[in-house]
């Protein structure tokens, strides 16, 4: 007999693999996807923000539809979006169930959450190095690629650190419509057959991906810092 066929708390033991491996599928993609989408929002939004590089008429309607864009994803809490957005999902992705389909909810949710961190991270970096270098001669793609992401590198890091850690949290959620993944297994084989022992053992998974994902990110954080240093 196969030990994946042996049962823990009433879940097969290939079960719970197949749903931590979802969770990770889950939260893998959307954070790549995502921080993509989140730093071109926050270079964006610094870059075109009052006292910016980009100035002008044009910068400042664009800082505004962004702003605005972050704001009202960020005000909706991902249970809503995640049902809202079911049509969209399925014209996307032909279905609104499975890990794969949970992605784009994910993603939109996700991206908005991180352009605020890395947007605040971005805004670490002293005024006074980007006027130094501008007066060097550099231009905007410089500026951004020498100066500003170098200075807040560390800092961009523990934000999405932070950011993973609530993309694990909605990944979870999407176990509620078919997404799988940790949050589904604790639904359908906790919840509702009342297995408390298999709920806490979700619980415990989570704490421990959580723990593992803060580890990882205060260590790369703090070598990026010292570097810096």
């Amino acid at each position: 007999m196969n030990w994946t066929d042996t049962k823990i708390f009433g879940v097969k033991w290939s079960r719970l693999l197949l749903n931590i491996q979802q969770t990770l599928y889950m939260v893998g993609w959307a954070l790549l996807i995502g921080t993509v989408i989140g730093f071109l929002l926050a270079l964006a939004l610094v870059l075109t923000r009052k006292g910016g590089i980009l100035r002008g008429k044009a910068a400042a309607a664009v800082h505004t539809v962004l702003n605005l864009y972050v704001n009202v994803v960020r005000s909706v809490p991902f249970v809503i979006l995640l049902v809202t957005i079911m049509p969209f999902t399925r014209m996307l992705m032909g279905t609104t169930i499975g890990s794969t389909a949970a992605l784009v909810p994910l993603v939109l949710y996700i991206s908005p959450y991180l352009a605020r961190l890395i947007e605040n991270s971005l805004l670490e970096c002293s005024p006074g190095i980007i006027e130094a270098a501008q007066a060097m001669g550099a231009n905007v793609f410089q500026v951004i690629r020498y100066f500003m992401i170098p200075e807040t590198l560390g800092s961009m890091v523990l934000a999405l650190t932070t950011g993973t850690i609530g993309l694990l949290g909605a990944s979870a959620m999407a176990g509620y419509v078919g997404g799988g993944g940790v949050g589904d297994l604790a639904l359908t084989y906790g919840y509702e057959k009342m297995n408390t022992a298999l709920m806490i053992l979700t619980v415990v998974i989570l704490i421990v991906i959580v723990q593992l994902i803060q580890l990882l990110g205060s260590f790369i954080s703090g070598r990026l810092r010292a570097h810096q240093s």
